[in-house]
């Protein structure tokens, strides 16, 4: 079985990215080979700022090393490393329909928001597919919201396998119905677009004030606290035991602790959990040679990935280099 995620540099990893993304498809390199890709060319659709895109790469860099990407057990490379992918891109778009491409609600969604309605944009679900259908991907692991980015993947595949024989593996998508639910600083849904995240990795006192700064109610110190939707006890449970949870919910109930307090031990524990993951992201980025070498021997397998599929594909839509 071979996995496939795409990681988009388009800002700094969050705590909503490490458990509704990072940590699930990291866990794949266990179940079988895993190929994991920093998606520069998608990025550019909204990061256009050379040195910022370079910043935003090598942040991904580091968080999925940080995180417990093994490049001994799985695949990971930079897209933009692959220049396989584009040519891959052409052929596809000569069999997608516009009509496909027309129904994707993440375009229109995104020029809804005031997103330019660039080519790029537009045609962001081939370049996706071509990410995919390069490395004959058995799997890919997508959120609910990212589901028919893969029905349009399968249906552009079953069109050149139609047109040009059975060439293409037409993948799966596994859906990640367990993903954890990760509030902000505000309640809503940990997002970037609502900067209300908190950085996995950067500054230590940066990360203290935005967790201290986490929305509360004005209920009095010795009165109990509301349990229900509250973002303090829903980000303490992914990093806390049963017992540690069920201590840590008793003084809601009970009431005699301010939110302070319990703003304070939040801190705490998510700084325990982090400890080893900012260790290792110190290391590599103190040790940018490493990277760059994990990243070139994933390249390299990579490319010696995609050169085997497109020898297939230039053979069967008739562009065969003559000898």
């Amino acid at each position: 079985m071979r996995f496939l995620t795409g990681i988009k540099p388009s800002g700094y990893p969050h705590l909503g990215n490490y458990f509704g993304a990072i940590e699930p498809a990291i866990q794949l390199q266990a179940e079988g080979e895993a190929f994991y890709f920093i998606a520069d060319y998608h990025a550019q659709t909204t990061v256009q700022d050379p040195r910022l895109l370079e910043e935003y790469v090598t942040e991904v860099a580091l968080t999925w090393l940080a995180c417990g990407l093994d490049p001994e057990r799985a695949v990971f490379y930079r897209q933009s490393s692959v220049p396989e992918v584009q040519e891959l891109t052409w052929y596809l778009s000569t069999v997608t329909p516009m009509g496909l491409l027309e129904r994707c609600h993440s375009y229109k969604d995104a020029v809804a928001k005031g997103a330019p309605a660039t080519h790029a944009l537009f045609a962001y679900p081939v370049l996706m597919a071509a990410d995919i259908l390069l490395y004959s991907a058995n799997a890919v692991p997508v959120g609910q919201d990212q589901k028919q980015h893969l029905e349009v993947t399968r249906d552009i595949a079953q069109k050149f396998n139609e047109r040009y024989g059975e060439v293409l593996t037409v993948p799966e998508a596994r859906i990640r119905e367990d993903v954890a639910r990760v509030p902000g600083l505000d309640g809503q849904k940990m997002s970037k677009s609502y900067d209300n995240t908190l950085q996995l990795f950067g500054n230590a006192k940066q990360f203290k004030k935005r967790v201290m700064s986490i929305k509360t109610d004005s209920t009095p110190i010795e009165e109990p606290k509301p349990t229900a939707n509250s973002a303090l006890i829903d980000l303490y449970k992914l990093v806390a035991s049963e017992a540690e949870l069920a201590a840590y919910v008793g003084q809601f109930t009970v009431g005699g602790t301010g939110y302070g307090d319990l703003k304070k031990q939040l801190l705490a524990k998510l700084n325990d959990s982090l400890a080893l993951m900012r260790e290792r992201y110190e290391h590599f980025a103190d040790h940018p040679e490493e990277v760059r070498g994990i990243l070139e021997q994933g390249t390299a397998r990579a490319r010696q990935e995609a050169a085997a599929l497109m020898a297939k594909v230039r053979d069967a839509v008739g562009t065969t280099p003559w000898s």
